[in-house]
Parts: structure tokens; C-alpha cells; sequence
């Protein structure tokens, strides 16, 4: 059965998030405010969000790259050694399609099925093989299809010992359908923040690709947040258990705490733009 998309309505009045939102809006009056002639300090700050949102949406994906090693190989090009080469794969990958999202963007292209399937082929370019739990719980590797929805059903074992298991492949169709459509119907209606929290769990909860899910669903949400005029939420690898604990929320039902987590992610990177936009 699809998610019932219905339960937003509940979202939309709960008074953390509309709190949130406010404090969102007048964030981005404060940016707009302080962005005046300062065009050449927007350029830098736009190289360090990326940058971080890199280095954080990879950590969370368990990549061993510092902040530090990532920033150095994104602007030199140079690995460094002791380092697993395709977490800088990940990273080069990662910071090309999110230059992508931004050529998406100038050209005003609507949210698909095919671009995100574009947005996922980039996160995997080079990718050979994706690690898979086989049904006996073992681990294995099977060829990685990147752009392409999954075939064969994909679970993770949570921290707890328990085994999630995300939409059947043969489900994912109509899900992924269902979510683009509500995304297009929706995001003229309701707070960018909502949309993009809904997005990004249900994205998460259909898990529609063999890998890249993660990062894939942190890239819409920030697409849709982009396209409204937003810095990227970056959610920080600091912050993964509560990222994680927020979601698991979500799966019984209650996506307040995910939306207050997202908010306040939004609301720290929009602070961090402020700060830099002071600087003498």
C-alpha cells in the first residue's frame, strides 16, 4: 500500500514546524538583506557549501574522508594516502552532481523520475559493485546498475537487531510515480520545508535504487529547497544518530521530529551564509 500522503496535512499545522518555518523566513530576509554587492563573497560561499555537503552527506554513508581530505582532493584533485579510493569516487561524484542540481536548476527543469535516475547514475559513476545482505544475512556484492531502479529487494539491519525492509521492487514504480506526482501538486501549496521533509522520507522509504538512496534523497530534498530560493540543508555526520533516530519516527508514523530535525539543519546553514555575510 502507498504512503498516505494525507498525514502532511497534520505536518503542516504542527507549531514547531510552522515556528521553524518562520524562523527560515526571516533567515533568508537577512541573506537577501546582506547579499547586497557582494557577489564575489557569494561565489565562496556557494564552493564551501558544497564542499560540506559533500564531506557530511558522504560521512554519513561511512566514508573515512575528513572534512579536511575531502576539501584538499575536491580543489587539488589529489587522493590521499591510506584512503579507501572510492570514497574519493564518492566525493568527486557527489560534488559533480551536485554541480548538476544547480545546471538543473538554471534551467528550470521540473523534478522527474528521470532525473532523479540521472541524479543517481552521477553518484555512481564508476561504480562497479554495491554491497548487499544476501537472505541468509551474509554479506555479498552484486554489479551496481547505476540510474536504474532496483531489482531485487533491499533491507538493512537496524541498530536494535531488527531488519527494515523498504518497498518491493516491484512497487517502485507506482511509488516513485506517486511521489513526483505529489511533489509537482504541492510545492506552490505547502512550505518548502515540508515538501522537501516529505520528499526526502519517502524517498528514503522506498529506497528505489541498489544504492546511493542516502544521498540521493538528501540531493532532492535540497533540490526542492534550492529551487525556492534556500542554502542546502546540510545535515552533518555529527548528527547521524539523530538523523537516524528522526527517520525511524517517520517509519511509525509521526514525521514532526524528521521536519524539526530538517528544519533546524536548514536553519543552522542559513545561520552559517548569515555569518559569512558579516564578515568585515
Amino acid at each position: 500500500m502507498s504512503w498516505n500522503y494525507d498525514k502532511v496535512e497534520k505536518l503542516n499545522r504542527a507549531s514547531a514546524v510552522m515556528e521553524l518555518s518562520h524562523k527560515i523566513d526571516s533567515l533568508a530576509h537577512d541573506i537577501a538583506t546582506l547579499s547586497t554587492n557582494k557577489e564575489n563573497i557569494w561565489t565562496t560561499i556557494h564552493q564551501k557549501l558544497r564542499y560540506l555537503w559533500t564531506y557530511n552527506t558522504n560521512a554519513i554513508e561511512g566514508s573515512t574522508l575528513t572534512e579536511g581530505e575531502t576539501i584538499f582532493f575536491l580543489k587539488e584533485g589529489l587522493t590521499v594516502e591510506g584512503k579507501p579510493f572510492k570514497d574519493f569516487i564518492d566525493a568527486k561524484n557527489h560534488h559533480e552532481a551536485i554541480e548538476y542540481l544547480y545546471e538543473v536548476i538554471k534551467g528550470e527543469r521540473p523534478i522527474s523520475e528521470g532525473l532523479i535516475k540521472e541524479l543517481n547514475a552521477l553518484l555512481l559513476l564508476g561504480i562497479t559493485v554495491t554491497k548487499a545482505i544476501d537472505i541468509n544475512g551474509q554479506q555479498m556484492e552484486k554489479p551496481a546498475a547505476p540510474g536504474e531502479y532496483k531489482q531485487q529487494p533491499n533491507h538493512v539491519l537496524q541498530a536494535n537487531g531488527a531488519i527494515h525492509y523498504y518497498v518491493e521492487p516491484l512497487l517502485v514504480i507506482d511509488e516513485m510515480g506517486a511521489l513526483i506526482k505529489w511533489i509537482e501538486e504541492n510545492s506552490k501549496k505547502l512550505s518548502p520545508l515540508i515538501v522537501s521533509t516529505v520528499a526526502h522520507y519517502n524517498f528514503v522509504r522506498i529506497h528505489p535504487f541498489d544504492d546511493g538512496n542516502g544521498r540521493g534523497a538528501r540531493l532532492l530534498m535540497n533540490l526542492i529547497l534550492i529551487k525556492e530560493g534556500f542554502p542546502p540543508a546540510i545535515i552533518k555526520n555529527e548528527k547521524r544518530r539523530h538523523y537516524i533516530n528522526a527517520l525511524v519516527e517517520a517509519d511509525k508514523g509521526d514525521l514532526e521530529p524528521f521536519s524539526v530535525f530538517v528544519g533546524n539543519s536548514l536553519v543552522e546553514t542559513m545561520q552559517m551564509v548569515v555569518d559569512e555575510l558579516r564578515r568585515p
